[in-house]
This record gives structure tokens, sequence and C-alpha cells, in this order.
């Protein structure tokens, strides 16, 4: 009898030493609980670098302080013609105040090159509707002189979804018809943003759009898949960096007034 009570002593002091140098090895590797730093407001604030300071402009048709006016109904000294770039623009200024399209001319395109930008620009196609479907005042805005957003009198006037005002041709539809009458002025306000390309040349990040058709949004953000093509699929053939807009001749009349652009 006495030998079972000093066996089981001895299981019970064995298991108390086993638990005590357990729980010293765990209280060993356990890091000791920091109570975290009590949040300040300033600890959030950005104070450096000062945000620039753009003046606005009092209209939407004016520029702000810190953009490039491209075509403000004076001249067209920031264009050249596409055909031969070291000739100027072939196109005709009206009563100062917007250009006209000469069908047969060709496309002009800026002087200087952009990548990401901010674009304004207010286009109206001829008052009197003299054809339909892709005929009726064709134009498009080339952004780098490769991605099309498209330029069309859709007032009344069906034809291909990702062919009517608004849509970046033969890509991506508009997500409204916002169009004015013929009668009427329309405006484009855009942010794209150039697509960017690895080292061997490949694309790494496809360009990006969105457009304001008269103050509503007609492309979100929108991928823009590639080089813009009458016949086949769009794709990024191969590298570039910054390049012209260009506008369009497309054998119709139309006109431009109130250009102006920020880099970003």
């Amino acid at each position: 009898m006495k030998s079972k009570r000093m066996n089981v002593c001895f299981l019970s002091l064995a298991l108390f030493s086993v638990s005590v140098v357990v729980a010293q090895h765990d209280y060993v590797n356990t890091p000791p609980v920091v109570s975290p730093m009590a949040m300040k407001p300033e600890m959030t604030e950005i104070w450096e670098p000062e945000v620039k300071v753009v003046t606005p402009a009092k209209s939407n048709a004016e520029a702000p302080s810190d953009a490039i006016v491209l075509f403000d109904g004076k001249n067209l000294d920031q264009w050249v013609s596409q055909k031969d770039i070291t000739k100027p623009a072939g196109w005709k200024i009206i009563n100062n105040q917007y250009m006209e399209v000469l069908p047969g001319t060709g496309a002009i395109q800026t002087k200087m090159k952009f990548g990401d930008c901010q674009l304004h620009l207010e286009w109206s196609a001829p008052d009197v509707v003299l054809d339909g479907g892709q005929w009726r005042g064709n134009s498009g805005v080339f952004f780098q002189n490769r991605y099309e957003l498209q330029v069309l009198d859709s007032y009344n006037n069906r034809t291909y979804a990702n062919g009517q005002a608004g849509s970046i041709y033969k890509d991506h539809p508009p997500l409204v018809n916002a169009i004015k009458t013929p009668l009427e002025w329309n405006t484009y306000d855009v942010v794209y943003t150039a697509p960017r390309f690895k080292t061997d040349g490949s694309i790494d990040a496809p360009a990006r759009i969105t457009v304001f058709l008269n103050g509503i949004l007609v492309q979100n953000n929108a991928t823009i898949n590639g080089l813009t093509l009458y016949i086949g699929l769009h794709n990024y053939p191969e590298a570039h960096g910054e390049d012209v807009i260009a506008l369009q001749d497309h054998d119709c009349k139309n006109q431009f007034r109130n250009i102006w652009i920020r880099k970003l």
C-alpha cells in the first residue's frame, strides 16, 4: 500500500515538473504584448510636397492656367498637315472662331507629342444634314496617332454602335448616345492614359480612356484594346512612346473649336 502511495506521489511530481518546464518554455518564446501607439491626427496628414495651384477657367470652353491651348480660333500654329508635316494644316478658320475640315486636304496633327493627358474639344457637324450613317459629319480624334475617339453626327442617325459618336472606333460603343442636334456644338472632355510596354516591346498595360460627351459619361475608364483598325481585331503591334493628337479628314465636313490639353 505504501509502495503504491510512493508511486502516485512520484508520478504527480514528475507531471508537475513537466508542466513547469513547458510553461517556462512557452513564456520564454512568447513575445511580450506591446500596446499600439496611440494615433494622433497629424500622423495621417500629408504636407509635402505642397499641391500645385492651377487656376480654373471661367468657363469649360476656356483653358485652365496649366493647359496648352491647341486651338482658340485665332490660328493653326499648333497643327501641321499629316500628309506632309513640313506644311501647315490645310483646314480653314471661320470667323476667328472655329476650324472647318476641308474634305480631301487630309488629316491634321499637333506639332507636340503627348501621352497621358486631359483633352477638351468641341465639335459640330454641318447644320444641314447631307447624308446618313458613317457619312454624316464623320471625323475622329486620334490619341498618340493610333487610338480613335469617334466624331460623328449621331443625332437620329442609326449606325453600328462602336462607330457612333462617343465610341472608341470599332472597339467600345458609348454607354449612351448623348449627342446634340446638328444645330448645336458637342463637347468632349477626355482623360486618356497611354499604354505601357515591357522591355521586350510586348504590352504591359493597355491604354485606358474616360470620355464625357456633353457632360455625360460615355466611356468609363474603358480599356482600349489596341491600334484602331477598320478591318480586323485591334492589337498592340509595337511599343511606342508619346505621339501626336490627330484630327481625321474622312471626306466629310466637320468643324472644331476650343481645343486645349493638359499633360498628366
